[in-house]
């Protein structure tokens, strides 16, 4: 008996069975009744594997043996199959819903809810961060970064870009360090600019990394070059103290 491979597969996938099963199955559907031997050559299946095949669907109520000698079986319709398959599904589908159900009663399941009023607090991802593109909306990002800025600024940028953040964020710079909060520029420094930095601890230092990091909270990284077209410079911000004290973390770790 020739059956596509196609065929097969789809047997075995909706009703749950194995190869042999499935192949030993549609030999039985093509002939009625049969004995093991002739299931074996029709379907291809080894004879040594036949038998326990024809008992694990027998047990699946897919075939009935009929008593005698030669032993022979016979193929349930398949209409009554899928009507059982249909309500064994049904059975298990029912006891499933009864535990889940049933975990509503149990003491974890109150755990699980105080847990969620009392120490978990529903976020919604895109307010915490966000992307944005061309230098000037970088730079009036991060402006607004460093108003709100409590304890501490680093900046992280390459030897034009502390020319260029000199320049731009001095005032807003300065007047943050007056109110207490502690400013850092970490970049190969240029003298001539440096000249116009007295709110800034600078650690000269060569770096390509190009980020603002606001009280350890927060972070906006750059993610071009410094040398690409200013209207093509973009940065990610992201509200995360994990995220911002890690990659801070790294640049310390790399300028020891």
């Amino acid at each position: 008996m020739i059956v596509q491979k196609e065929f097969l597969t789809k047997l075995k996938d909706d009703f749950n069975l194995n190869i042999y099963e499935v192949k030993i199955w549609t030999a039985l559907l093509s002939r009625g009744m049969a004995t093991a031997g002739e299931l074996a050559d029709i379907s291809g299946v080894p004879r040594s594997r036949c038998y326990d095949v024809l008992e694990s669907l027998e047990k699946k109520s897919f075939i009935i043996m009929k008593l005698g000698r030669p032993i022979k079986y016979i193929a349930v319709k398949p209409e009554e199959i899928v009507d059982r398959v249909k309500k064994n599904l049904k059975e298990e589908s029912d006891m499933q819903l009864k535990i889940i159900e049933s975990i509503r009663e149990a003491d974890i399941f109150n755990e699980l809810e105080l847990l969620h009023k009392t120490g978990i607090d529903k976020v919604n991802i895109e307010e915490l961060s966000n992307s944005i593109v061309g230098r000037e909306e970088v730079y009036r990002f991060i402006k607004d970064m460093v108003e709100k800025a409590k304890k501490s600024i680093v900046i992280s940028t390459t030897k034009e870009g502390f020319i260029r953040k000199v320049n731009l964020l001095k005032n807003i710079l300065n007047k943050a360090s007056k109110k207490g909060v502690k400013v850092k520029i970490i970049a190969p420094i240029d003298k001539k600019a440096a000249k116009k930095v007295d709110f800034a601890d600078l650690k000269d230092a060569e770096t390509k990394i190009r980020f603002v990091n606001i009280d350890n909270k927060e972070l906006l990284f750059m993610l071009s070059d410094d040398n690409v077209n200013p209207a093509y410079d973009s940065a990610i911000w992201v509200d995360s103290e994990f995220f911002t004290k890690a990659v801070q973390g790294f640049v310390d770790s790399s300028l020891k």
